[in-house]
């Protein structure tokens, strides 16, 4: 789900899957009666990482889950064997073991469970979190001693509203492992709360910005262009209003993601608006609908995704696109930290006042990601099949777009980022038979650095720096930017 940003670039919120697909990118054509220079003006997000919750839960169970087996796991098998023993009532209902069990395991498969614990952990940043009660209930019966997934079984619990079933594992955590002020505070915070009714987790951030463009009309840079063949040939000179035009511009932009089950069903919806100081006619509006569902089938995990989206500019719509897409997590054995993806997508686009640039563009996608403790690297290529309306100049189009991000925490109050990428396109026929005799070829590169501070809780400061260079055989279409823009984004 992306880039290469939706009305903004740099932006490090969490969204669902199709808000970061390439493929979902808002495309302008180019206006042959006007030789307006629209391309590309407007895209959606390129990258994200899984749904945030509150404080003190979904941030408890990602740290935990890497950390308390460190901090707790040091138990002699008496100490369980005494809690499963004094136990509390109906301890069998909420997955306490007996002594016998935890006897047992200690002749327990260690690669098997660490298998089921870290598809739990899948289970739970992809909002299954039915199956993530399952798998970690089977873990504690394999494995009485496994303290993190003691953890996790009881806040799901409490999320899913089983008060009973959550207070039995809370009390049977504190008796047998002991554990440190941090974690006893997070167990007081959940029963302070309270875990009686279902908690549908619910995330909205704002984002407000101000920031330069030198090309917001993404104008030529070559004034001179050259039409007809041979002796026919003719040139000319693009008017002031095809040349790069810079501008300033304030940026408003809202993104609200909110679960619909508790396995894996998500509702989302983002919308932007930005206003420059003096192009008007440039000013846009969008909005992006969607739903997006986690799925299993055997060893295979993924996400599935459908979206709408609109866009107006100038005051009138201008674009329509719809987007389905599907995303899945080959079950190999990689390298701890890194995870290999594949996906594949399909999006129609209509232009409202430019209904021969109507598409539907098709694509396969792969990605490799790498989570360290400080540093975060994923790289991304995919093939993309444009599918032209028959009128549409060019005709059909291939290409391939290949991109490569780096995160890292360079200090205890800032973040950085560094993004790459490169898209190529490939038409099949002339351009424009008798005035512009060549296949179109495309290969666009973006480079965008950024740098965050946190100002306050859930507030943060971003600075970002974006590059584009469009290189293209037909000189009318080739472009340069440079944007520049400060933000101050919320996050609930």
């Amino acid at each position: 789900m992306h880039h290469t940003r939706f009305l903004r670039f740099g932006s490090t919120h969490a969204l669902p899957a199709a808000l970061q697909s390439d493929s979902c990118r808002f495309r302008s054509p180019l206006d042959l009666n006007g030789l307006s220079a629209l391309r590309r003006f407007l895209m959606l997000p390129a990258r994200s990482a899984p749904i945030r919750a509150t404080p003190g839960l979904r941030a408890a169970i990602a740290l935990l889950a890497t950390t308390l087996l460190a901090s707790m796991l040091p138990l002699n098998r008496a100490v369980a064997q005494e809690a499963t023993q004094t136990g509390v009532p109906a301890a069998a209902q909420a997955g306490v073991p007996t002594a016998a069990q935890a006897g047992a395991s200690a002749t327990t498969d260690d690669s098997e469970s660490r298998k089921l614990y870290l598809e739990a952990i899948r289970a739970i940043a992809e909002g299954r979190k039915n199956d993530a009660s399952a798998g970690l209930s089977k873990l504690v019966d394999k494995e009485p001693l496994h303290a993190g997934a003691w953890l996790d079984l009881a806040l799901i619990q409490c999320e899913l509203g089983h008060a009973r079933e959550a207070e039995q594992l809370f009390a049977v955590i504190e008796k047998t492992f002991n554990p440190p002020p941090g974690i006893l505070e997070v167990i007081a915070q959940q029963r302070q709360t309270g875990c009686n009714r279902s908690k549908l987790q619910r995330n909205w951030n704002l984002n407000l910005a101000r920031g330069h463009d030198q090309n917001v009309n993404q104008g030529a840079s070559n004034p001179n262009f050259t039409i007809g063949q041979g002796s026919e040939q003719t040139e000319v000179q693009l008017s002031p209003d095809f040349l790069p035009r810079a501008d300033h511009y304030t940026l408003l932009t809202g993104e609200y993601l909110q679960e619909i089950s508790h396995n894996g069903a998500t509702g989302f919806a983002q919308i932007a608006a930005r206003q420059n100081d003096h192009l008007n006619r440039f000013n846009n509006v969008s909005l992006a609908l969607g739903l997006e569902q986690a799925w299993r089938l055997g060893q295979w995990s993924g996400k599935a995704n459908a979206m709408m989206s609109f866009l107006s500019l100038g005051g009138k719509l201008y674009q329509r696109q719809s987007l389905l897409q599907v995303r899945t997590t080959p079950p190999l054995k990689l390298p701890e930290r890194w995870q290999w993806t594949l996906g594949a997508g399909a999006s129609h686009i209509q232009y409202l006042t430019l209904t021969n640039f109507n598409a539907t563009t098709m694509d396969l996608r792969s990605g490799l990601g790498y989570q360290g403790t400080a540093n975060r690297i994923q790289a991304h290529a995919s093939w993309h099949l444009d599918h032209a309306n028959s009128q549409r100049p060019g005709g059909n189009r291939r290409g391939w777009l290949t991109s490569l991000s780096w995160q890292r925490q360079l200090s205890s109050q800032l973040h950085g980022e560094l993004y790459l990428s490169r898209q190529t396109w490939r038409g099949q026929l002339d351009y424009l038979s008798g005035i512009i005799d060549k296949r179109r070829n495309q290969e666009t590169h973006v480079l965008r650095t950024s740098l965050q501070w946190p100002v306050a809780q859930h507030q943060l400061l971003q600075l970002e720096w974006r590059q584009v260079w469009n290189h293209e055989n037909i000189s009318l279409f080739q472009y340069r930017d440079r944007q520049l823009q400060l933000s101050w984004q919320w996050h609930y």
